[in-house]
């Protein structure tokens, strides 16, 4: 069984060819800088001795339906998809499905509509993500399309978790609530340490961390999420690359006021040129990290603010679970940065979390245990694969009845 996983930008489409019965990446790639005379498509292929073989191609690509022309091209050469009709089904992420959609859908034209709709609560990503829904059915008419949403996972708040203390019209009008995103990763990498820790989903209660340029966390009672970091948009939260996560509101009308920001200039700062950037100017945390062992006192400032921030939520959602089985770290900077991770365990033992330094330090690859051998709560690093999670979501909702 053969599954595609799309996820569609608005100036790229990035892809994955799944073996599911192996769960093993036939072939991945990416089309960039669509709508400019140079464009270019990396396509990597899985050859037979299990490694990967690559091309790169700088071409004209006008629109998204000449970006999956040439994917389609791209795997008849190399071998991996001679048609179409090999494809078992087709997974697109989708950023936001509001409350509409509480798991993978199967896509026809009212769910359609019904993502166009709920574009203004993603601006920057519903509408391309639907160009790669759309462009996908027309070439590929007869696979059956699924619809994955970041959202979904989180769709099992309370809603006292998901609202926000304002007036109860504006809920209902405009749908103003907590959603959450990264719910594809919170959900895979909860499913892993359940394995790992060789107990049922059902049974646990994790707080997942995912850190990347992105940064959220996720507090999950027996396989369901309960709360989360991130908001109605994903601001909202930990300290991130170049977002500011958690601020004073009141320092928005401040900024307009005092120092004559505009809204647009001000929703730009607080995503683009805040977090770690704004701190200390770098937002990639190796730099960070660099510029810190240099002796930058701002990038050291940044660094201690990340992992404080990071520690406060894990205090938090503890006292939302009541009893936590395991923390989670994953993302770039949660499975790769040992510093971050001690950061936010360091001091943690009176609520029994107590990292291992020296197995902390040692990176073992794939799922590994960082606790100490006493510890009450296990602290485990398990690397995130979104779009294996799309993929076998996407196998369940095209077998489901009724999907």
């Amino acid at each position: 069984m053969k599954i595609m996983v799309i996820n569609s930008g608005s100036s790229s489409i990035k892809y994955r060819l799944f073996d599911m019965s192996t769960k093993t990446v036939l072939a991945s790639g990416i089309v960039e800088q669509i709508g400019e005379t140079r464009s270019q498509l990396s396509h990597q292929t899985r050859t037979a001795d299990g490694g990967m073989d690559g091309i790169v191609k700088t071409v004209a690509v006008a629109d998204h339906r000449a970006g999956f022309e040439l994917i389609g091209t791209a795997m008849e050469e190399s071998g991996a998809l001679k048609d179409a009709k090999e494809l078992s089904g087709i997974g697109h992420r989708v950023v936001h499905g509001g409350e509409e959609f509480k798991k993978p859908t199967r896509i026809n034209q009212k769910v359609i509509d019904t993502i166009r709709r709920l574009s203004p609560l993603a601006p920057l990503h519903n509408p391309s993500n639907l160009l790669g829904i759309e462009v996908a059915r027309q070439s590929a008419p007869d696979v059956p399309q699924v619809a994955v949403f970041d959202t979904a996972f989180h769709q099992s708040l309370p809603e006292r978790a998901y609202r926000y203390a304002i007036p109860q019209d504006l809920y209902e009008a405009h749908q103003v609530r907590r959603y959450g995103f990264h719910g594809t990763s919170h959900h895979y990498v909860s499913k892993q340490a359940a394995r790992q820790l060789g107990k049922a989903l059902s049974s646990l209660n994790l707080i997942t961390l995912h850190l990347g340029n992105g940064a959220s966390a996720a507090a999950i009672r027996r396989g369901e999420s309960v709360d989360t970091s991130m908001g109605m948009t994903p601001l909202e939260g930990l300290m991130m690359g170049t977002r500011c996560g958690d601020i004073d509101p009141a320092i928005h009308f401040y900024l307009c006021r005092e120092a004559g920001v505009g809204i647009e200039a001000l929703e730009s700062l607080l995503n683009k040129d805040s977090g770690l950037k704004g701190i200390c100017g770098a937002n990639d945390m190796r730099e960070v990290q660099r510029l810190a062992d240099a002796g930058d006192d701002r990038a050291r400032l940044a660094l201690t603010m990340y992992g404080y921030r990071i520690k406060k939520y894990i205090g938090a959602y503890y006292a939302v679970l009541g009893h936590v089985d395991a923390v989670v770290f994953t993302g770039g900077i949660g499975e790769n940065d040992a510093r971050v991770r001690a950061q936010a365990c360091t001091g943690l033992d009176a609520l029994g979390i107590e990292l291992d330094s020296d197995r902390n330090s040692n990176q073992d690859g794939g799922v590994f245990a960082i606790h100490g051998d006493g510890s009450p709560v296990s602290i485990l690093v398990v690397p995130t694969d979104e779009e294996l999670e799309i993929a076998l979501q996407t196998v369940d909702c095209v077998a489901a009845a009724g999907c």
